[in-house]
């Protein structure tokens, strides 16, 4: 049965546990009474007089020399603390003598005792007076009903005489609805564990099972294969500014589809190209829509009613600079974008700039990106191409340098070689390219996110379409990819490059305009 996979049955395992363990806390916490706790450790038990581990540096020093007894001496630092879940107050000590605990050091006389404590808890020295019962006699040490408050603690620094270290020591005394108990904590300083061992031990199994459930869903590859993968060949052609996308989309399609004799060929030209060729194709073919799939900076021509639209996502452009031309906020407004590529202005100082030379950078006639900026900035189409290589005039009477190149990426490489140079190109790739720097428009930034949210109205954005011949089969690659990329995991591949996926929220507000 599919649901009886390793990381579902311990899914299922780990789920229990966390129930039965929140129900034996819970039952814990209510059956269970708060007890009150002192606990005790022995933090130093070491030798100060003349024996095998301390007695040549005694001796050389002189200590105890004149001091009858105290050649075996050795200091204990004993700690006591509260490390139950309720503080202690005097009259919790329940004892019949005036003092409330008794610390027996076996074997051992006691000489002195000093008493250390945090500063935080400087309020306990008042209760280690004499009238209180503090005091000592023989091998046996008083201490006094002192109140702690949760996790307060005091340390006994005692001086001892006779025995062997390491020899037992006891505290005792009364407590109630408590006990006194001695810790195991090895190091001076370490505090008593803050839960028991059945709740560390319950802890430990839950975080074994989680952890064995994220390693599984890790190590497996648990990406869900696009919704009816299909085999067979499809051709994506048209926009080379959403290019990027399709190559991507199209490598992650056939992985997850790997099981099916799956082939994309992504062969981007430019948008009126890919229209030209998607209308050619379908004419041709003899048995409906064939397997080749348009992308459309924007919408169709009129007059070819056979193709059919799909609506992919929102993509943002860009004007883009060469690093030498420096404006004035990097802003341009749009009557100067129009004056620029009319080749009414042919000098960069005319605008704030440098005394620089325009190089206008353009698309050729079949690029969508150039057919949005004149539609969308420009409002009519480019003047004509006076340069072939972008840097010489073709006609010295003309008095602007302006060519046409073939794909996005030419623009945006050029325009970064040529000083006083002005191109375009769809927003990411511009950001990827060194020498160039990306323009506002009317003092609004290209920005995906501000577009997306609605506080920015920057014109240079477009649709872009998914063109086929017709409707394909249900059972199609052509279909199948459409719905990859538009409905399903490739929305994370078009949002990645920048651009804003038709189908979620903000996108459909976008994409119905």
């Amino acid at each position: 049965m599919q649901w009886l996979s390793a990381e579902n049955l311990i899914a299922v395992a780990t789920a229990v546990l966390g129930i039965v363990a929140s129900g034996v806390m819970l039952w814990f916490e209510r059956r269970v009474p708060r007890r009150k706790r002192i606990g005790y450790r022995v933090q130093m038990d070491n030798p100060i007089g003349d024996d095998a581990r301390s007695g040549r540096l005694n001796r050389r020093l002189g200590l105890f020399d004149e001091t009858p007894g105290m050649t075996d001496a050795t200091l204990v630092l004993l700690r006591v603390e509260n490390d139950g879940s309720q503080g202690i107050d005097r009259d919790d000590y329940t004892g019949p003598e005036p003092h409330g605990l008794t610390a027996v050091f076996t074997d051992r006389t006691i000489r002195g005792v000093s008493v250390t404590q945090p500063s935080d808890t400087s309020h306990l020295m008042d209760h280690f007076t004499a009238g209180r019962g503090f005091g000592y006699e023989g091998n046996t040490l008083r201490v006094p009903r002192v109140p702690l408050n949760r996790g307060d603690h005091f340390k006994l620094l005692v001086l001892l005489s006779g025995g062997d270290v390491g020899s037992e020591i006891r505290l005792t005394g009364g407590l109630r609805d408590g006990e006194v108990h001695p810790n195991r904590s090895a190091t001076p300083d370490d505090t008593p564990p803050l839960f028991g061992r059945a709740a560390r031990l319950i802890t430990i199994m839950l975080t074994v099972c989680v952890v064995t459930l994220a390693a599984i869903v890790v190590a497996q590859d648990d990406t869900r294969p696009p919704i009816g993968c299909e085999s067979g060949r499809l051709t994506l052609i048209g926009s080379t500014a959403f290019a990027p996308v399709l190559r991507e989309a199209a490598d992650k399609y056939e992985r997850d589809c790997a099981e099916d004799e799956t082939e994309i060929v992504v062969d981007t030209r430019g948008s009126t190209s890919g229209i030209r060729e998607l209308a050619a194709a379908g004419e041709q073919a003899e048995h409906g829509s064939p397997p080749v799939v348009a992308l459309s900076d924007g919408p169709k021509p009129s007059g070819m009613p056979e193709l059919r639209e799909n609506r992919v996502a929102v993509s943002v452009f860009a004007l883009v600079v060469n690093d030498s031309v420096r404006l004035p906020d990097d802003n341009l407004s749009t009557a100067d974008v129009r004056r620029l590529f009319s080749g009414e202005i042919t000098n960069w100082r005319e605008l704030g700039g440098p005394d620089l030379q325009v190089r206008l950078v353009s698309r050729d006639a079949d690029s969508g990106t150039r057919q949005v900026l004149q539609r969308r900035v420009l409002g009519r189409g480019e003047i004509a191409n006076s340069s072939l290589d972008c840097v010489h005039k073709d006609d010295p009477s003309i008095d602007f340098v302006r060519c046409e190149l073939d794909s996005t990426d030419q623009v945006l490489s050029t325009v970064a070689e040529l000083s006083g140079a002005i191109g375009y190109s769809e927003l990411n790739l511009a950001g990827r390219v060194e020498g160039v720097r990306r323009l506002s428009l009317d003092g609004d930034p290209p920005s995906v996110d501000a577009i997306e949210h609605g506080t920015s109205d920057y014109p240079y954005r477009e649709i872009e379409y998914a063109y086929t011949y017709g409707s394909p089969p249900a059972d199609s690659l052509a279909s199948s990819f459409l719905t990859y990329l538009t409905r399903g995991n490739g929305q994370d591949v078009t949002r990645t490059h920048g651009h804003v996926p038709c189908y979620t929220p903000e996108g459909l507000t976008l994409c119905a305009g």
